[in-house]
């Protein structure tokens, strides 16, 4: 798919890197494909107009909490000490 103008193309061959879009871009096939990934992944709405990502939900209590020995840790890596 374009990324400028959003046009399906059909199937190329993996070995085809480059290609140009009617709408007269040159498309670098990694960088077009990128762009398009990164649109989709910050679309808030389908085509539909219905909300593709789900609201927040906050953390679990459980979840949520610090250990209280979590931040001092006595255990050592390889001889030497995290803490």
């Amino acid at each position: 798919m374009c990324c400028d103008c959003g046009r399906i193309n059909d199937k190329m061959a993996l070995d085809v890197r480059a290609w140009n879009c009617l709408c007269g871009s040159h498309h670098d096939r990694d960088v077009n494909a990128a762009k398009n990934i990164k649109a989709a992944g910050q679309a808030d709405f389908n085509d539909r107009g219905a909300q593709v990502r789900p609201g927040l939900v906050p953390a679990p209590r459980g979840e949520a909490v610090t250990h209280p020995d979590a931040a001092c840790s006595t255990r050592s890596v390889e001889g030497i000490s995290v803490r």
